[in-house]
């Protein structure tokens, strides 16, 4: 009876081939889960770019803890770091809105701002980027390298244009 099936429908052959696959990987996909994915165990970036790289958390100098909120504000909304600084931002959602923390320059931050609104359920996962749910905090671990005024802010559609942002000087080692 096979033989007859693979003789007439020769399709049919490679559709139960197909389906076969699929039954024994569907278990697998489904044990995956809905966790959300997260960068412990993942090498330390080595991207560099204006405002810095990605900090070791080892070799945190300073914690800062940012807090941000539906009144579309961060406090501090004004940093200073030196040179050679690598700070661990602690990152606090205190609103009942999704908010995130973005640090880069002025320019990058305004064109991303314009891809949100564009994408607005972008994902993120640079290193200078913290997504943060209500009342969660996030760590942001980075490594300022370059002196000169940079920017922070969320850049979640609106946010930004409401004025959720901040400022970051890095004064030049002596």
């Amino acid at each position: 009876m096979q033989r007859l099936i693979k003789t007439v429908f020769p399709a049919a052959a490679g559709i139960t081939f197909a389906i076969g696959v699929l039954a024994l990987a569907a278990p697998h996909a489904i044990a995956h889960g809905d966790k959300a994915h997260t960068k412990t165990n993942q090498p330390i970036s080595t991207e560099v770019h204006p405002w810095g790289r990605q900090g070791d958390p080892k070799k945190v100098t300073r914690t800062i803890n940012i807090s941000m909120t539906d009144n579309m504000r961060f406090t501090p909304d004004a940093i200073n770091v030196k040179q050679g600084e690598t700070i661990r931002f602690v990152v606090n959602n205190r609103g009942k809105l999704m908010h995130e923390m973005v640090i880069g320059t002025k320019e990058e931050l305004a064109k991303h701002a314009e891809q949100m609104k564009k994408h607005p359920n972008m994902e993120h996962d640079e290193p200078y980027m913290a997504h943060v749910a209500t009342g969660k905090k996030v760590d942001l671990v980075w490594h300022f390298s370059n002196p000169g005024a940079f920017e922070f802010a969320c850049l979640i559609a609106g946010h930004f244009e409401a004025g959720m942002k901040g400022k970051i000087v890095v004064a030049a080692k002596p």
